[in-house]
């Protein structure tokens, strides 16, 4: 079982990290976030760069110079870099990128890229760069051929003083890594655990079947903490309202679970199974099926799941190619109130709320009166992609391993193919700032 080691040589029992090493350095920049950043006030129309927000810290390379010794000098003939990790970051303003040299940010609109750092010597790899909303802490965790940090340690990198300020180490490697602004979430093989951000120490521990893909999604408004995860059975997903101190248990699909995420509120869950046909969006309140949508009808691997920020679309990326949008018919707002008749899992003939087949109930397959995608995008084949929303009307931002950067605009109702609005190659040295 994994457990977590204090900073010293030797493994401590007690699941806490050496408190000493982070809290006095980390605790002004948790004030300041506290104080001047609100993940629920929308960004401006013209979208937002990560060095002009209010907690970026001059972390634009024009704004603040390079001292420190691990970073390396731009080599003129480059050897080509290999892609360990993206995510967004918790408002799908900017994303991270991990590779074989270090890690490197961006923005989302307008597209450039804003911070690098490549670290010298035999190691370099990040595996996963956890991002918090545009401030300068990240949580890094080594990864690729030749890591840059152990895979069973978290490393809280302060890029104001260009150093890692702390580490929560664990006895078996690291499978993902949750951002709060109150609360760090570290995930293990078949454990996670929750710590309180200002002092690390550890507030929950949970046990989860088989997580290899490190899956968990926790909400992001402040002064509501929901925390979403693998159950102990397979096809079962587990809810942690920890405002209420409630927990609920979810059997969202008969086979494993494959991909889901949370709601900004935490109100509604979407998931997706191991045969990526359909993603059923939940009421996290009480466990109700709230709807249903199909992605296609042969087998997929769903890469992401994301909501928009009001809740009204769904998009969805599979190793198909290909992302869908679907439209929402439920009111994250209003699901607390909201209580559905309809158990998961049950009457599989019922036909969706909204098709328009509802008419032939019970006597056409469950195919046939399926709500399916109003919009969709093509990818090449064999890469992997992950999806949000962009801070534009009805825009996706679709990122992948390949390098790949995709801005489209879906018209709603049209039931077409998406409008490309722009394209870059972020691993092109022309891309490069």
């Amino acid at each position: 079982m994994a457990t977590i080691s204090s900073l010293a040589s030797h493994p401590n029992p007690n699941p806490n990290p050496n408190l000493n090493l982070i809290s006095p350095m980390l605790q002004p920049y948790l004030e300041q976030q506290q104080e001047r950043l609100h993940p629920d006030t929308p960004p401006d129309d013209g979208g937002s760069s990560y060095d002009a927000a209010p907690d970026a810290e001059d972390r634009d390379s024009s704004a603040a110079p390079n001292n420190n010794p691990a970073a390396l000098s731009p080599n003129p003939n480059p050897s080509p870099i290999k892609l360990l990790h993206l995510s967004f970051n918790q408002d799908y303003g900017c994303f991270a990128t991990g590779n074989d040299r270090g890690f490197r940010i961006y923005n989302c609109d307008p597209f450039r890229e804003i911070f690098r750092r490549d670290f010298d010597g035999n190691g370099g790899g990040v595996g996963s760069v956890e991002m918090l909303f545009r401030c300068n802490i990240l949580a890094l965790v080594g990864g690729g051929d030749s890591p840059q940090y152990p895979l069973n340690k978290v490393m809280i990198w302060d890029d104001h003083q260009s150093r890692c300020i702390g580490e929560l180490s664990f006895r078996s490697e690291v499978r993902g890594v949750r951002l709060r602004r109150d609360r760090i979430i570290v995930v293990l093989e078949q454990k996670i655990f929750v710590y309180n951000f200002a002092d690390l120490k550890l507030l929950h521990q949970i046990e989860t079947i088989a997580n290899p893909k490190g899956l968990c999604a926790v909400s992001q408004v402040a002064g509501s903490f929901v925390l979403v995860c693998p159950g102990l059975q397979k096809g079962q997903v587990r809810v942690e309202h920890y405002a209420s101190k409630r927990t609920k248990f979810i059997m969202a699909h008969d086979s494993r679970i494959a991909c889901f995420t949370l709601s900004q509120d935490g109100n509604l869950l979407a998931t997706a199974s191991s045969k990526g046909t359909l993603v059923r969006i939940y009421n996290t309140h009480d466990g109700s099926l709230l709807q249903e949508v199909r992605r296609g009808a042969d087998r997929a691997e769903i890469y992401s799941v994301a909501f928009s920020p009001t809740a009204q679309w769904l998009a969805v990326s599979s190793d198909k190619g290909t992302v869908h949008v679907f439209s929402l018919k439920v009111n994250s707002g209003n699901v607390v109130s909201e209580r559905s008749n309809s158990p998961p899992d049950t009457n599989p003939s019922a036909v969706t709320p909204g098709s328009s087949l509802s008419f032939m109930k019970g006597v056409l397959p469950k195919y046939f009166s399926s709500e399916w995608s109003v919009a969709q995008f093509r990818l090449p084949e064999g890469y992997q992609y992950i999806v949000a929303f962009g801070h534009q009307k009805n825009t996706v931002v679709i990122l992948g391993l390949d390098g790949s950067f995709y801005r489209c605009k879906f018209e709603p109702g049209s039931g077409g193919e998406m409008t490309q609005l722009e394209y870059h190659n972020f691993l092109k040295p022309e891309e490069a700032f």
